[in-house]
């Protein structure tokens, strides 16, 4: 169980970041969220598999000032879904998520481009494009 983070007595929003592997959106997304969220939500990235951080992804997000070299790649059924408050799938799998996991108070499916195997241009697109949708959501959370 998720011990519910607080900041100044407050009751953060716990987000979960899916994705098929949980190798390069979320755990950009994790990444840019822990950052851009510090103090007003709390952050866990898991895959429908775990397998591990593509280090195009650690690169591409070490260019914007974040490390996410020290995350690791985690199995969506390690997580229980009561433990959130919203669910943010990146690749289209909120329709292979365990219904638990989609009625959470906030679900959104983003189905974002997997930057895995492409070139690095694509990273970085990909990468923009998932903090602009963080910073949306971190707003809407706090």
């Amino acid at each position: 169980m998720i011990l519910r983070a607080t900041d100044n007595n407050r009751v953060m929003k716990q987000v979960m970041f899916v994705c098929k592997k949980n190798s390069c959106r979320s755990q950009m997304a994790e990444g840019l969220a822990r950052t851009l969220g510090a103090g007003k939500i709390a952050v866990t990235s898991s895959g429908l598999e775990a397998s591990q951080v593509n280090p195009t992804a650690v690169e591409v997000m070490s260019e914007i000032g974040i490390d996410i070299s020290d995350q690791t790649s985690k199995a969506l059924g390690d997580f229980q879904p009561q433990d959130y408050d919203a669910v943010i799938s990146l690749c289209g799998c909120g329709v292979n998520l365990p219904e638990a996991w989609v009625l959470r108070e906030v679900f959104q499916d983003w189905q974002l481009d997997d930057p895995a195997d492409q070139p690095i241009e694509t990273f970085r697109r990909v990468r923009n494009e998932v903090k602009e949708r963080v910073e949306t959501l971190v707003e809407s959370l706090s």
